[in-house]
C-alpha cells in the first residue's frame, strides 16, 4: 500500500533572534546572536547569568488578557508561533476539516514559571493562595489544548515529553499521523519557556552550562574548542504538515516535504550521550531507512550541537559513522549558536529552519567556530551562510535519558 506524501506549509518561529519566522530567518542567516544578559529574574547570584530570552515579547497580541492567568509562557509562545505558521500556510480550518486537523506540540518541562510562581504563593500564604488556573497553565499538554481551541482542530491531539528530543517527536508522529490517514493536517511542534530561577539553577547546577557571562553573544560555540557549556534559550517552533492531496487541492505554497522520521534509545546514562555516538548514528539511519534513501543523500544536517564538551564530540563522531569517507563534504550546523537550547522546543524550531534552508537554498551558519577542536573537524558552515543546492536536511535532536529523533526533509519537487 502506498503511504501518503506529507508537505510542509507553514513554519512558524519565536526565538531569541526574532518573533515571527521571517524575521527569525534573516537574523539567522545574518549570523545575529539571540543571546545576552538574563531579564526575567535577578540573575545576579548564578554562575549562569545568560540566556536566549525571546526579547519584546508581548503576549497580549495573541491572548486576551483574561486568559493570560491561565497559561504559562510557553503555551503564549506556542500560540504565537502557531499564529505565524497558520499564517504563513493561509489555513483556516472550516468546519469540513475541523475533525481532518489535529495538533501535537511538545515540551520538555512545561510551565516551570507557573509552577515556581504557584509554589511561592503557597510558601508565603498556604495552600489557599493557589491559583485555581494552576495546572491548567502548567502541564505540557495545554500548549497542544489551547492551539486546538484556538483554531477549532477537533482531530488527534497529543504531546510529548521526551526532554529536548519532544518536538522533534512530537513533529515526526504528526508526520505519521497523516502518513497513515488519520489525519489530513497537524499543527505540530514544541514550545519552551525555562529561563527561571530553578531553570537556570538546575542545569547550572549540573555544570552543563556556558558561564560566559561578560560576552554572550560568543557563549554558545558549538563545535568550538573553547565551548564551556550551552545557553538556555526559550521560544517555540511550529510546522503546519498536510496531506499533499489536500495542499494542492487548496492551492497551498509547499515549502518542502517531510520525507523520514526516526526514533532511538541510547540505553546508556542519564545525561551522557552513549560511546561511538551510537544512538545518533541509529536515529539518522532510521530516518533515511524510513525515506527510502542513503547517507549518500542528504546535503545538510542542522545538528543538535549543544556547545558542550563531550555532547558535540560525540554527534561528531556519529556523523563520520553516517557519511563515512563523505563526511567532511556535507554541511552541518549548529542555529543553537544564535538561539541557545530551546530545550523541548529545540527540535520544532531546527526542523523550521532545516525547511527554510531547503525553501530558500541557504544554510545557516555555526557562528562562534573559531578555534578548530581535532574532536570536531567536519563542514560546521563557519560563521557565515552559504548558498547551496540541497535536496534532503536531516535535522537531529537527542534528550537526557538518551531519547533522539531524527526528522528528514526534502526540497520541494512536484513529482
Amino acid at each position: 500500500m502506498n503511504q501518503r506524501r506529507v508537505v510542509v506549509t507553514g513554519v512558524g518561529l519565536v526565538c531569541g533572534c526574532g518573533i515571527g519566522t521571517e524575521e527569525s530567518w534573516s537574523a539567522l542567516l545574518a549570523g545575529q546572536s539571540g543571546i545576552a544578559a538574563i531579564t526575567q529574574f535577578d540573575a545576579s547570584a548564578f554562575d549562569c547569568r545568560i540566556a536566549g530570552e525571546v526579547k519584546g515579547f508581548d503576549p497580549l497580541q495573541w491572548v486576551e488578557k483574561k486568559e493570560l492567568k491561565k497559561m504559562g509562557r510557553f503555551i503564549q509562545l506556542a500560540l504565537a508561533a502557531s499564529d505565524f505558521a497558520m499564517r504563513m500556510a493561509g489555513l483556516e480550518i472550516t468546519p469540513d476539516l475541523a475533525g481532518l486537523t489535529g495538533v501535537y506540540i511538545g515540551s520538555g518541562i512545561g510551565g516551570f514559571d507557573v509552577i515556581e510562581r504557584e509554589h511561592s504563593k503557597y510558601l508565603q500564604g498556604g495552600p489557599g493562595k493557589i491559583s485555581p488556573f494552576f495546572i491548567p497553565a502548567a502541564i505540557v499538554n495545554l500548549a497542544s489544548g489551547n492551539v486546538s481551541i484556538r483554531y477549532g482542530a477537533k482531530g488527534p491531539n497529543s504531546a510529548t515529553a521526551t526532554a529536548c528530543s519532544a518536538s522533534a517527536h512530537a513533529v515526526g508522529d504528526a508526520f505519521k499521523i497523516i502518513q497513515r490517514g488519520a489525519a489530513d493536517i497537524m499543527i505540530a511542534g514544541g514550545s519552551e519557556a525555562a529561563v527561571t530561577p530553578m531553570g537556570i539553577g538546575g542545569f547550572a547546577a549540573m555544570r552543563a552550562l556556558s558561564t560566559c557571562n561578560d560576552e554572550p553573544a560568543r557563549a554558545s560555540r558549538p563545535f568550538d574548542a573553547q565551548r564551556d557549556g550551552f545557553v538556555v534559550g526559550e521560544g517555540s517552533g511550529i510546522l503546519i504538515l498536510e496531506a499533499l492531496e489536500l495542499a494542492q487541492r487548496r492551492g497551498a505554497k509547499i515549502l518542502a516535504e517531510i520525507v523520514g522520521y526516526g526514533m532511538s534509545g541510547d540505553a546508556h546514562h542519564i545525561t551522557q550521550p552513549a560511546e561511538g555516538g551510537d544512538g545518533g548514528y541509529r536515529v539518522s539511519i532510521a530516518a533515511m531507512k524510513d525515506a527510502g534513501i542513503s547517507p549518500d543523500d542528504i546535503g545538510y544536517v542542522n545538528a543538535h550541537g549543544t556547545s558542550t564538551p563531550i555532547g558535540d564530540a560525540v554527534e561528531t563522531i556519529a556523523l563520520k559513522r553516517i557519511f563515512g569517507e563523505r563526511a567532511r563534504q556535507v554541511p552541518v550546523s549548529s542555529t543553537k549558536s544564535m538561539t541557545g537550547h530551546l530545550l523541548g522546543g529545540a527540535g520544532g524550531l531546527e526542523a523550521g529552519v532545516s525547511v527554510l534552508a531547503l525553501r530558500d537554498q541557504i544554510l545557516p551558519p555555526t557562528i562562534n567556530y573559531e578555534n578548530v577542536d581535532p574532536a570536531c573537524d567536519l563542514d560546521y558552515i563557519p560563521n557565515r551562510a552559504r548558498k547551496a543546492d540541497v535536496r534532503y536536511a536531516l535535522s537531529n535532536s537527542f534528550g537526557f535519558g538518551g531519547t533522539n529523533a531524527s526528522l528528514l526533509f526534502k526540497r520541494w519537487e512536484d513529482r
